[in-house]
């Protein structure tokens, strides 16, 4: 996870910008993301799906992080990033500093795990929120009593159903069983493991192979940074972990974290991680790295050099922003005179937004970028007449303040609307006609343009 050091950059390797490059690794370029948490659900194993921080472009203070996103993919090679999925806004009892995630599910649903300082201490918690589907957004529901100073959280369900929760910074690392509710652990469970794994400063993941428990770590290499990747192994989730050593030592291109988690996809395991290669060393905007996982005979794992060739398999990657309208302010966007509905079948996620009744009736959605860049929108709608709508990507009016001309669709339709302009950071979206219409919206796909 995160931690703002006063450190000399370590050597960079020389990347484009990335509205430029066409990247296997970092595996997203349009954003800046850390601390993947990938999970493979039993509900779909033909899909990955990672649970990342995200660094907020133009600061240098880890207390800017505000937010989460969730990004996709079925072959490694194309990727959606389905945007904000929970921020500091939507959590009553929190304040800043949102750094690391995991996610679980269990009992039908999706539980995102996350740590945030709280309002009313200053100290971390563990929060926990709940969606009914991989890619939220989530809800927040508290936090997790019996976790004090919980940071960069991790779950690791076991086989037998049981679910570990481990958390753990400045040096340290603790661990428990969580009860069958997920709000609290079981106290009797819970231990200590700092003095077993070797140099740990925060981050932990555990993930299971050949029987044996895997913990996986940041570590600062005689009490130096910038960080390595370590692991230690055991017979039992809570231990007792015996210390291995390292898998991803520094590296050329790295910030001055890492932070991991490793998973099994489509028969290859991954080591998923974090870089500044896009940003050119600046440890506090980080970008997704992904690299094969391979076994020693003994169970150990295979020292990893990360490489701009990654795991696409020499295919650039390429990732879309993908925004459901629907989801309005639990996403960052805004329904104003408008409301969801899902009569009309065929569309994506929980629903559509229509009753577009008067001029200043609005759906507005946000997409987060790193940089400045351009990217093509497309809109998937539903319309019974020719019409005219305001579409404001702020602070520019797209075709002006005439509006934009759209024909009559034939039930669901996606509308290229071209190439419009993104500036770094937030940009809200808003699309209102010019007249009562009956317009229904489902969703809208920004395209990063690549050159």
């Amino acid at each position: 996870m995160y931690k703002l050091r006063n450190l000399l950059f370590i050597t960079i390797v020389a990347c484009l910008h990335p509205v430029l490059s066409f990247s296997q690794n970092p595996i997203i370029t349009h954003i800046y993301a850390a601390d993947p948490s990938a999970h493979v659900w039993s509900r779909d194993t033909t899909t990955l799906w990672l649970y990342t921080s995200h660094d907020t472009p133009g600061t240098n203070h880890h207390a800017t992080m505000f937010d989460y996103h969730v990004f996709s993919t079925k072959d490694l090679v194309n990727w959606t990033d389905h945007g904000r999925v929970l921020s500091v806004d939507d959590v009553s009892w929190a304040v800043d500093y949102a750094w690391a995630i995991d996610c679980v599910y269990r009992h039908g649903r999706y539980y995102l795990f996350f740590c945030m300082h709280e309002l009313e201490t200053g100290i971390f918690r563990t929060g926990i929120a709940e969606s009914d589907v991989p890619q939220g957004p989530f809800k927040d529901i508290g936090f997790i009593k019996g976790v004090e100073w919980g940071q960069d959280p991790a779950v690791f369900t076991d086989e037998d159903n049981r679910v570990y929760l481990y958390w753990g910074s400045g040096g340290s690392c603790m661990a428990a069983e969580l009860n069958d509710d997920l709000l609290s652990i079981k106290p009797e469970t819970k231990v200590n493991l700092s003095k077993q794994l070797f140099e740990v400063f925060e981050g932990p993941w555990v993930h299971k192979y050949k029987g044996k428990y895997y913990l996986s770590y940041p570590a600062l290499p005689k009490g130096n940074w910038p960080e390595e990747m370590y692991y230690a192994m055991a017979d039992k989730p809570l231990g007792p972990y015996t210390f291995i050593g390292n898998y991803i030592p520094r590296f050329q291109g790295q910030a001055g974290t890492n932070h991991g988690s490793i998973t099994k996809f489509q028969g290859k395991w991954i080591a998923f991680h974090h870089s500044a290669m896009v940003s050119k060393g600046k440890s506090e905007v980080r970008s997704l790295m992904a690299d094969w996982l391979e076994y020693n005979t003994d169970g150990t794992i295979k020292t990893i050099t990360p490489s701009p060739a990654g795991i696409s398999n020499g295919k650039p990657t390429h990732c879309r922003i993908f925004l459901e309208a629907e989801n309005g302010i639990s996403s960052g966007g805004k329904l104003a005179g408008t409301q969801v509905e899902s009569s009309v079948k065929d569309f994506s996620g929980k629903g559509y937004v229509t009753g577009f009744d008067k001029r200043y009736d609005y759906v507005q959605v946000l997409a987060q970028v790193g940089e400045d860049m351009k990217a093509r929108l497309r809109i998937r709608l539903s319309a019974d007449q020719d019409f005219a709508a305001d579409i404001l990507i702020w602070p520019n009016m797209l075709n002006g303040w005439n509006g934009t001309k759209l024909k009559k669709t034939n039930g669901w339709e996606t509308v290229d609307l071209g190439e419009v302009q993104l500036h770094q950071g937030n940009n809200s979206i808003r699309i209102n006609t010019h007249q009562d219409v009956n317009l229904k919206i489902d969703y809208l796909i920004l395209e990063p343009i690549t050159k």
